[in-house]
């Protein structure tokens, strides 16, 4: 069995989604520190000078060591109309416009205390869309106090997991060996990330994957398998 980890995003990119497709169980990473300027709280979208952040503003004060899954959003801050209105703008002209700033306004319109729970309905949104069915778990579950590429591994064997599948980005950090030491293969992420028709002119690759569903619809599906 194939598994892969990965923390919750805000809408995440395409390679994503691509991760998910390509493993047999995926596991939520919502047990570990919250990281400022990354990708859980935030995001980009396509604009017409290139792209714009989309950020979700959270309660950090004094919480500096707390784990993903406790972060809460700052609502007292009007960020959900912001939001709405930065991708109605953006996509009006989109091929797939009409079918999805529906989903979006009831996305806004609902209020969501924690930040897991804003990304875990985007995410399990985007990919159903890319036809996407794998299975997934909350690495919370298991109660692991190891960290780094320990906790993975030892993730791995809690699932009895053959195989891991990491991000292209995890050589630049993972203890290859401790793989080894455990019977699990390490296998990294391929991906290419492909070129489609964008609103504006050019192409911005790395955009939110709402960016390829509105422009491509159902036909996004295609661009994961690849």
């Amino acid at each position: 069995m194939r598994v892969a980890v990965h923390q919750p995003q805000y809408i995440p990119w395409l390679g994503y989604f691509h991760k998910m497709a390509s493993c047999d169980l995926f596991v939520f990473l919502d047990d570990v520190q919250y990281k400022k300027r990354e990708f859980q709280n935030r995001n980009k979208i396509r604009a017409p000078d290139g792209s714009l952040w989309l950020t979700v503003p959270v309660v950090t004060k004094g919480l500096y060591e707390q784990k993903i899954s406790n972060v809460e959003i700052d609502n007292s801050r009007g960020w959900r109309a912001e939001h709405l209105k930065s991708i109605e703008t953006n996509y009006a002209r989109a091929p797939y416009a009409a079918r999805y700033l529906e989903y979006f306004e009831n996305l806004y319109n609902t209020p969501h205390r924690r930040l897991s729970d804003l990304n875990l309905e985007t995410i399990r949104f985007i990919a159903g869309e890319f036809g996407v069915k794998t299975p997934s778990r909350f690495a919370s579950e298991f109660g692991l106090v190891s960290a780094s590429t320990r906790r993975i591994v030892d993730i791995c064997l809690k699932l009895g997991a053959d195989e891991y599948l990491s991000g292209a980005g995890g050589r630049d950090y993972l203890d290859e060996k401790l793989f080894e030491e455990n019977g699990i293969r390490l296998v990294y992420q391929e991906f290419v990330h492909p070129v489609y028709h964008q609103v504006f002119g050019g192409f911005e690759p790395y955009m939110s994957a709402i960016d390829i569903i509105f422009n491509e619809g159902a036909h996004a599906r295609d661009y994961i398998r690849k």
